[in-house]
């Protein structure tokens, strides 16, 4: 596997990227990581959870399927959702720093995505073509969610708004799949704050994303009706 180089208009200027979505790009996944700058395009259509890595730190997924490199979104080359997140979205591109300590685009030499016959990343007489400036927004969303995360996660924590998961999905009979390790928001305790915790929440924007997660839990019905659709009898 070869080292992400620094992406430029000079090395890279006829640089191809293939679009769409396929099992050979990798979107083959169950669950794929997402940031705080997605919460509200990704909670009208995935369940957004929170999990602990081996370290203790939290970080936010989103379910796409049930089984073992399973994404129910994904049909032929095509995502069925109206927001892809931006892990999948980025394709070959990467967030690195330059010599200096600058956050740099980076893009994996050997990506399946780069293709001869693929959108350019930059326009023939200059500047950035339209694929780049949408993969910069999505790094952009990575970028400062890996910064400001663990800040908001933890404002959560010490105010006991997170609560285990319990996802336990009945198909049909004889088909249930258990979804173990995850968190989410204790709308409960959420509502019974203190005006003081509600306000320090909303001052820091910690407010709407908390709620943006309770609710996403709702589409976990529409997950299993995915399933179903494809997968009827299990």
């Amino acid at each position: 596997m070869a080292a992400p180089v620094l992406l430029n208009n000079i090395d890279h200027r006829d640089l191809r990227v293939a679009i769409g979505h396929n099992a050979r790009f990798g979107d083959a996944i169950n669950q794929t990581r997402v940031f705080p700058a997605e919460f509200e395009e990704l909670q009208r259509e995935y369940a957004i959870l929170l999990r602990r890595d081996e370290g203790g730190a939290l970080y936010a997924t989103i379910l796409l399927g049930l089984d073992a490199d399973e994404n129910l979104f994904l049909t032929g080359d095509r995502w069925e959702a109206r927001y892809i997140p931006a892990t999948r979205a980025r394709g070959p591109f990467s967030i690195g720093h330059d010599p200096m300590g600058e956050p740099m685009v980076f893009i994996d030499p050997e990506h399946p995505r780069l293709t001869a016959d693929g959108f350019p990343v930059f326009r023939e007489h200059g500047g950035n073509a339209p694929l780049l400036d949408h993969v910069s927004a999505m790094l952009q969303r990575i970028y400062e969610g890996v910064q400001t995360e663990q800040a908001m996660y933890e404002a959560w924590a010490a105010l006991d708004l997170l609560t285990p998961a319990v996802l336990q999905l009945d198909l049909d009979e004889g088909r249930r799949y258990n979804v173990p390790d995850c968190l989410t928001i204790d709308t409960a305790r959420l509502a019974g704050l203190e005006a003081g915790a509600l306000g320090d929440l909303h001052a820091r924007d910690y407010l709407r994303p908390a709620f943006w997660i309770a609710s996403s839990l709702g589409n976990l019905r529409h997950l299993i009706d995915r399933k179903l659709s494809r997968d009827p009898h299990g």
